[in-house]
């Protein structure tokens, strides 16, 4: 196996924050084939990726983790997109049903450091379970979001699951997200339509009030101190993604890199 750090997909980053979303997408399944998949929480940006990988003339898995409380509404959001949009939709759990991790922890997510404990069990441990499955998930991060998001690359190494996160909507913006839910009227979560900027579990999202920051109806009860789960490499500590191990053809063939004698 060989290295791929996230300082050698700079160039690349580069060049490809001029490409569409459907042009990263064509791209991806290029040089993953068969070991790409895509990944959803049933929010906006992930159901305009949902609805462009529907329009590929090949199948593509989508991962989702049903984290065992969420919202009817993402629930039913999910099951729309595999009947109308034909979907291969994945749905990983966590080993404890909620009622049996409060038994043994206790209610987490009342205090920031059981928020990342809450997260890490019914989020992260549960997407686990592709590592090894997959060399690149597609994401749906935008800069637009704001935050950390606001610099987050086309291209990130994940090492926890050992593959590369790719955003193919990183540079899309508000204005151009919506104009292609409104011109391909996308398949939508409802709660968007009733105060929901971002959406995750039941007993940790609220409404955003008009001039609020997009998530700030996550983990209100906490403040400012809990704004991510953890989920997304990128939204962390940049130490935690440093490099994975690919075998070096495939590095080869992301880098764009041949060559025309032995070594």
């Amino acid at each position: 196996m060989a290295r791929l750090s996230q300082a050698d997909l700079a160039a690349l980053n580069k060049t490809f924050d001029d490409r569409s979303p459907q042009e990263l997408l064509a791209w991806a399944h290029e040089i993953f084939g068969s070991r790409l998949a895509a990944m959803t929480s049933m929010q906006e940006s992930g159901n305009v990726i949902c609805h462009m990988i529907s329009h590929i003339p090949v199948p593509m898995s989508v991962v989702f983790v049903d984290t065992g409380v969420l919202f009817q509404e993402t629930l039913e959001t999910r099951d729309r997109l595999i009947r109308e949009y034909g979907l291969q939709i994945r749905t990983l759990t966590p080993a404890m049903t909620m009622q049996e991790q409060t038994e043994r922890f206790g209610i987490l997510y009342l205090t920031p450091d059981g928020q990342k404990q809450c997260c890490e069990m019914r989020k992260s441990e549960p997407l686990d379970a592709v590592r090894g499955e997959y060399d690149a998930l597609i994401g749906s991060l935008r800069r637009a979001d704001g935050g950390r998001r606001g610099v987050c690359p086309v291209l990130a190494v994940d090492t926890r699951l050992n593959l590369l996160r790719i955003n193919v909507l990183a540079n899309v913006t508000d204005e151009q997200l919506e104009a292609y839910i409104s011109e391909h009227s996308v398949i939508l979560n409802p709660l968007h339509k009733q105060g929901f900027s971002t959406i995750g579990c039941n007993r940790c999202t609220t409404p955003v009030l008009p001039g609020e920051p997009k998530r700030a109806g996550r983990w209100r009860h906490l403040g400012p101190w809990s704004v991510y789960c953890g989920i997304n490499p990128t939204d962390m500590d940049p130490d935690r993604a440093p490099a994975v191990d690919f075998p070096q053809e495939l590095i080869d063939r992301i880098l764009g890199r041949s060559a025309d004698f032995m070594i």
